[in-house]
């Protein structure tokens, strides 16, 4: 049982509220009487207002059903289609022409173009990881990885034939980015270069020179002493490039915050690396090491000045959606807060410590807040969220448009009213993306009942998810988020396959985005790569003008209209889905991981987070729906592909066996709900279901211990 204390209405956990009161208000001078009660004023007035959005997502959701079950067999003809979504209020009217009016952006987010991390709160270690990613060794990235030709090196110590082809790719990086005037720097006899723009070069560093290209900085190390500077002809010991320029910490789809204990770990990660003073102590290769944020870079100018350069990735922090409630606070009548306003709330409190400048550190150069606000469906909920920012900066006595906003383009409501989404934050947005993940779990529920889906992986050729991407470039573009917002692009899943995103994620800054998401601070030093080859803001003013993809494109449902799959193809798809889903659910219930490295059913490790498990859940949803499998096939892969994660699981002494424990293995129920409860999931969102299977999970977990004890 929660130990709880009453705050002005609210009954908040009695760990939380001495956070709060102890850590978070008195250094920025808040008391906390005045805080508490302004807080529950604030939920007075804004809880209704954010159960009314959701109730209008599940009238508008029963409206579409309604008009795909009353057409049933019929093709989707788009002029009829769209002019029934504009009817129930889904297509809104396109706002008059504007541009946004965002101020005091850090130049990370308005004026440059590099990689951005996202990282969950919970987890310090790589917290820190992701904070001090802002500089990357390419040399240990190319050695370390399959970005070379070569397999990375096996076994201990320096292998100089590996070290000698990452010196060539190194020196072919250098002639690209940094050209000099004649030659190339694989033919240099001395540290001295002549560089066709003399402008790049920016000054001196401890033991090395740095410059710049397309915006980001380049440092160059020499050492002729190092292992690998001995085998270099002017002494290059590394070449560290300005790698994750932002980072995105993360509260949301990769935790498992299911109470008011892991919102109050979260929370006491935010205000480390806020603070500045986040460490992490852990066992690696036998030995402790201590992890902590680094330091600032020193240069020294041609000119005799120092300057300083940040040695950290600027960071946002990614808020919940407007769907979840939380145990943490409840409300007078015993009903839990929204998650959303209560992450608004506490992540800015922490945040005004960094606006107030009393951090170590500091984040914000220009004094900004940056909170991600995802899975928002629409104009009206991002004008919530705007309302919801006006009354957190008047709580805590910020000034207007402190707090920013970045806007997820992950849901289809607000794909199609992406302009008038924007103009609902125009004061305040920093930040949209596409996530494709998300968006596609969003169009199979919102058209769960026109018909059987095609083929997971065929989804991706499809023609919205090409008009999707181009639409949210080109909407950020006309209305002015270039020099002033980040216009972002998705993950790449794949860590261990660095070959491939070299070759394939430079498609990102082409469409004209200024950052994407990459998988882990080595994937971010690589995909810099990508960012000296393509000058974004070059290509933008190139792209001016350029067409907006219509609503035809962007609305068409990817139905299998006509086809007859195999039973082979039907058991393929079926394990494809139930061995992702297992892989990623059995770590959620089980051990409270919301993101990691999941081996997929080809046994290749993949990143995965809520957004992976909302496309399986509905894809096997929707085809049991339709008839296309039965619900006993659907068990048959359950357990077949429960065995296969067993087995991909055997070297974790933590896991828990799920074949067999068909009963008793709270991950192995808690997947079969998401498949056959799955039509009925609000916007075919997992959270209530994996949240409420993981507090069982965790209330097992404690019984268990108290009976140890006794």
């Amino acid at each position: 049982m929660t130990d709880r204390v009453e705050r002005s209405g609210l009954r908040v956990d009695a760990a939380l509220a001495r956070f709060v009161e102890e850590q978070v208000l008195p250094p920025i001078g808040r008391d906390a009487a005045g805080f508490w009660s302004g807080f529950s004023s604030l939920v007075t007035e804004l809880a209704p207002r954010n159960r009314g959005l959701l109730e209008r997502r599940d009238a508008l959701q029963a409206l579409i059903d309604s008009w795909h079950l009353q057409r049933a067999g019929k093709a989707i003809d788009q002029r009829e289609y769209q002019h029934f979504l504009r009817e129930i209020g889904y297509l809104l009217p396109e706002p008059e022409a504007f541009t946004i009016t965002t101020q005091g952006v850090d130049a990370e987010i308005a004026t440059m173009a590099g990689p951005q991390l996202v990282v969950p709160a919970l987890n310090a270690r790589f917290l820190l990881n992701a904070a001090n990613a802002r500089w990357g060794s390419l040399y240990d990235a190319l050695y370390g990885t399959d970005a070379l030709d070569a397999e990375p090196a096996t076994g201990k110590g320096y292998d100089p034939v590996r070290g000698a082809a990452v010196i060539a790719e190194g020196r072919r990086f250098l002639d690209k980015a940094l050209p000099l005037a004649t030659g190339s720097w694989a033919d240099l006899e001395s540290p001295d270069v002549d560089l066709r723009d003399p402008g790049q070069y920016l000054g001196e560093t401890q033991g090395g020179k740095l410059y710049r290209s397309n915006g980001l900085a380049i440092e160059i190390l020499f050492d002729p002493t190092s292992d690998v500077g001995r085998t270099d002809r002017i002494g290059i010991a590394d070449i560290v490039l300005e790698a994750a320029l932002t980072t995105i910490v993360d509260l949301e789809d990769s935790v498992a915050a299911v109470d008011a204990q892991d919102k109050l770990a979260a929370y006491a990660n935010w205000l480390g690396v806020i603070r500045g003073d986040l460490t992490d102590t852990f066992e690696k290769g036998g030995r402790t090491q201590t992890r902590q944020l680094a330091s600032d870079k020193t240069v020294s100018t041609p000119s005799g000045d120092d300057v300083s350069l940040s040695g950290r990735s600027l960071l946002f922090v990614r808020n919940v959606g407007h769907l979840m409630t939380n145990p943490a606070i409840l409300q007078a009548d015993g009903s839990e807060i929204p998650e959303g306003i209560m992450d608004a709330v506490l992540t800015s409190a922490i945040s005004a410590q960094d606006v107030k400048r009393l951090t170590r550190f500091g984040n914000s150069r220009e004094g900004a807040i940056y909170i991600v606000k995802p899975k928002m469906h629409g104009p009206e909920e991002c004008a919530f969220t705007n309302d919801l920012f006006d009354a957190v900066e008047d709580l805590l006595e910020l000034p207007r448009y402190t707090i920013k906003v970045g806007v997820m383009d992950e849901e289809r409501r607000t794909s199609a009213n992406l302009a008038a989404c924007i103009h609902a934050v125009k004061d305040r947005i920093v930040f949209i993306n596409t996530g494709f993940l998300d968006r596609t779990g969003d169009e199979i529920h919102t058209s769960m009942r026109a018909g059987p889906i095609i083929r997971k992986n065929a989804i991706k050729g499809s023609s919205w998810i090409a008009a999707y991407e181009k639409r949210n470039v080109a909407i950020g573009l006309r209305h002015g988020l270039s020099g002033v917002a980040q216009i972002g692009k998705g993950m790449w899943a794949a860590p261990d396959r660095m070959c491939d995103m070299l070759e394939q994620k430079i498609g990102h800054p082409r469409t004209g985005a200024n950052t994407a998401w990459v998988p882990s601070p080595t994937a971010a030093t690589l995909h810099a790569m990508h960012y000296h080859e393509v000058d974004v803001f070059g290509l933008r003013e190139e792209m001016k003008g350029a067409d907006v993809p219509g609503l035809d494109l962007l609305l068409q449902v990817p139905l299998a209209d006509g086809v007859n799959w195999s039973e082979a193809e039907i058991r393929d798809e079926l394990d494809n889905n139930a061995q992702g889903l297992l892989g990623y659910v059995v770590r959620w219930i089980d051990q409270g991981v919301g993101c990691s490295k999941v081996p997929d059913i080809e046994d290749v490790g993949l990143m995965e987070d809520r957004a992976t498990l909302r496309i399986s859940s509905q894809h096997m949803a929707n085809w049991l729906l339709h008839g296309v499998c039965s619900e006993d096939q659907v068990m048959d892969s359950l357990r077949r592909m429960a065995a296969k994660v067993d087995a991909q699981n055997a070297g974790d002494p933590l896991y828990e066996l799920m074949a067999g424990n068909w009963d008793t293995s709270f991950a192995f129920r808690a997947a079969c709900d998401l498949v056959f409860k799955g039509v009925d999931q609000p916007n075919g969102y997992t959270e209530p279901l994996l949240h409420a299977w993981r507090r069982r999970k965790k209330e097992n977990l404690a019984e268990v211990g108290n009976f140890a004890e006794v």
